[in-house]
């Protein structure tokens, strides 16, 4: 296994997909200042293709359709937001200006085949005019192609720990799309506990909602079903909720899960139970679970599958293999101690592509093409648009 190349990117990562396994990368960045939103695509020995700079709103977010238009969400110059599309060789396609609210910011979204669903939450206070406030009221919306809203859906967090000053999207997964069914995480800007919501997608009606609860990693579970997890305050679970929004299974740990084609659970997973360890997880259908090998508790990558069953990820320093028989391999090995660690994309002939901070790195391995499945293979992985169609 090899370090094949690597290459700086400017600012801190916070996506990197692609269209096709074969690249190019298409990477969004901070610029020189969290006001400043770059996207540069790269092919995998480290060339950059070209590189955009875009306004920015200190959370730069962007999602890769099938078409391979980048949808990148920007302040416009009136201080509105809109959803630019930014074709392969980085001209805009067109750009989409979503009528919003005073105070509110395109907190997540998502790319659907014939339009968009957006969250919204209250704006950072350096986007904010004089003596302006950031909304208190967040919701979701379903726009068509042209930026038409089709529906608004406001969302009420309720008392939680404690009645919430400001809410805000949550930190992980906050906005999944599976067949007619949206999970949207909103948590207590102070505190961190949220809530998901589970609407249809179609009309924005409620159709449940989950108990408070420390909001962690959620995922794409199956057509309309979803992984809900918590951890914090004592809490540590990991539960299933089918389409009609109730729970289906519950497990007494959490991580960064994936989901194949088999629907077969497992990733590196922390658990409450004596021992307290990390470590690598399969979760049953029979609500009960099997161990695998003992990882660091630090940050990990979220993994990604291959057609084997083996599944990689980062995590202290090392990228990491481990079979179906829950044997673990060490891939690469160094001493980077890193935390601001973002996905795992697993590309062809065994490439492994791996953003840590400001930086992505590409190895070679002999791992198989990825795997097929919900969460996170398929276009979730490589697009990193989650959304089952």
């Amino acid at each position: 296994m090899t370090l094949s190349s690597r290459f700086d990117l400017p600012g801190q990562t916070w996506s990197v997909a692609t269209q096709h396994p074969s690249g190019p990368l298409y990477a969004t960045t901070y610029g020189a200042n969290p006001l400043k939103t770059v996207v540069s695509s790269v092919d995998l020995s480290g060339r950059v293709r070209w590189q955009r700079a875009y306004p920015g709103t200190g959370r730069p977010r962007s999602r890769l359709s099938p078409s391979g238009t980048l949808w990148l969400a920007r302040p416009t110059d009136g201080g509105g937001r809109a959803l630019e599309g930014i074709l392969p060789d980085g001209s805009v396609d067109r750009t989409v200006t979503l009528p919003c609210r005073a105070g509110e910011e395109v907190a997540a979204f998502v790319v659907l085949g014939d339009g968009f669903c957006v969250s919204w939450a209250g704006a950072a206070r350096m986007l904010l005019a004089p003596g302006g406030q950031p909304s208190r009221v967040p919701r979701v919306a379903r726009y068509g192609r042209d930026g038409q809203c089709l529906w608004s859906t406001p969302i009420d967090l309720g008392p939680v720990s404690h009645p919430p000053e400001w809410v805000e999207a949550a930190q992980w997964e906050p906005l999944l799309v599976s067949g007619d069914r949206v999970a949207a995480g909103f948590a207590d800007g102070r505190s961190g506990v949220g809530r998901t919501f589970f609407l249809d997608l179609a009309s924005g009606a409620p159709v449940a909602v989950t108990d408070p609860a420390p909001s962690r990693r959620n995922a794409i579970a199956g057509p309309g079903a979803f992984l809900v997890g918590a951890l914090g305050y004592g809490a540590c679970a990991t539960r299933r909720f089918g389409r009609d929004g109730t729970e289906s299974a519950r497990w007494d740990c959490h991580g960064a899960m994936t989901v194949d084609g088999r629907g077969t659970v497992r990733g590196p997973a922390r658990s409450v139970t004596p021992s307290c360890t990390s470590r690598f997880r399969r979760l049953n259908t029979s609500n009960d679970r099997v161990d695998g090998p003992h990882l660091a508790d630090r940050h990990t990558s979220h993994p990604a599958v291959d057609t084997n069953g083996t599944t990689v990820f980062w995590l202290d320093g090392k990228l990491l293999a481990v079979d179906p028989d829950m044997t673990l391999r060490e891939l690469f090995v160094s001493d980077d101690d890193r935390s601001v660690v973002g996905r795992t994309l697993l590309l062809d002939e065994g490439r492994v592509v791996q953003s840590l901070g400001s930086e992505i790195l590409v190895f070679r391995t002999d791992l198989a093409a990825l795997a097929d499945g919900p969460w996170p293979c398929g276009d979730a992985n490589l697009m990193g648009n989650p959304v089952l169609e």
